[in-house]
């Protein structure tokens, strides 16, 4: 098993009793549900908001703008973890190299989140998808301990295969943000399970302060497009929801995730991704998948199933 998921597990343990010592409950019940839940149902969720969110942003770049509804995206972000997370306290409580990840992580989630609208605006969101999956199997064929896991890895891949017909767009701006965005997924996957290597309630911490410098780091390219919104409740309000749909739940559920399973386990999972694209597809936009669909989710689910974290 990876030596960090090690340190994840005795970790967690001192940050619990910490929080019970400091009498924090958001912090024991960020513990708990990740301790009393399976690490893959958190994804399943995760993997669901990941690309409905998109879904619903999409609908909203002819009238906030790309840039616009990426500012709303990690803006509402930052304003729904401040109160829970303090990101101030945990910005001056952690050290140089605590900081030196914070400040990674949000870069990596400001860049990644702008390069990956600045992609759907160009290209669909099946080839974006595609490439965004392709960018983590370096991480999770790195981990790999076993023929199973390797066998596991291969179900996927066919799967997404079958799931995604990849052809090259005659858009090379667009081919480049979203070879951006899958450069940065698989930094915001290395980063985010460095933050999570002190439990999950730790790691929803750093997550929020995180949120705040990309929040920062992102001002000076979106407001003045968000701000143009600003005068219409409802886009206001949609772009909220974005942000939590997006930015939010996906996130803190990988985190609770990501405290309980090795990088190359949590990487694999990321094969679901496409899968519940389709599905979103479908129940959002009425993309109706046919029998090839079915079979690359089928292929997908079989590749997660028999997949089994590293040991020893």
């Amino acid at each position: 098993m990876d030596s960090s998921a090690g340190e994840r597990g005795s970790g967690g343990g001192s940050e619990a009793a910490a929080a019970r010592r400091q009498g924090a409950p958001e912090r024991l019940f960020l513990d708990r549900a990740a301790a009393g839940v399976p690490a893959q149902a958190w994804f399943g969720v995760s993997a669901v908001f990941h690309y409905l969110g998109p879904a619903f942003a999409v609908l909203l770049f002819p009238a906030v703008g790309v840039l616009g509804v990426a500012w709303f995206r990690i803006a509402a972000a930052a304003l729904i973890f401040a109160p829970v997370t303090r990101p101030w306290r945990t910005l001056r409580r952690a050290d140089g190299r605590g900081r030196l990840l914070l400040l990674g992580l949000g870069l990596c989630l400001a860049v990644m989140n702008t390069s990956f609208y600045l992609a759907l605006e160009r290209l669909p969101m099946s080839l974006v998808a595609a490439m965004e999956f392709l960018g983590t199997l370096a991480v999770a064929l790195w981990g790999l301990r076993s023929r199973r896991n390797l066998l596991a890895l291969l179900l996927a891949v066919a799967g997404v295969g079958l799931l995604i017909e990849v052809t090259w767009a005659g858009d090379p701006l667009g081919l480049a943000w979203s070879a951006l965005n899958a450069l940065l997924f698989v930094g915001y996957l290395l980063l985010g399970h460095r933050a999570a290597a002190q439990g999950a309630s730790g790691g929803v911490e750093r997550l929020g302060a995180a949120m705040a410098v990309a929040f920062l780091l992102l001002m000076p390219v979106g407001f003045l497009q968000a701000a143009q919104a600003f005068g219409n409740p409802s886009l206001v309000l949609a772009g909220i929801g974005v942000g939590l749909c997006s930015s939010v739940i996906p996130y803190v559920c990988d985190q609770l995730a990501m405290s309980r399973l090795p990088r190359a386990s949590f990487a694999l999972l990321l094969a679901l991704l496409p899968a519940t694209a389709t599905l979103v597809a479908a129940l959002v936009l009425a993309q109706i998948p046919g029998p090839r669909d079915l079979l690359g989710i089928a292929l997908v689910m079989a590749g997660i199933a028999l997949h089994r974290p590293a040991r020893g």
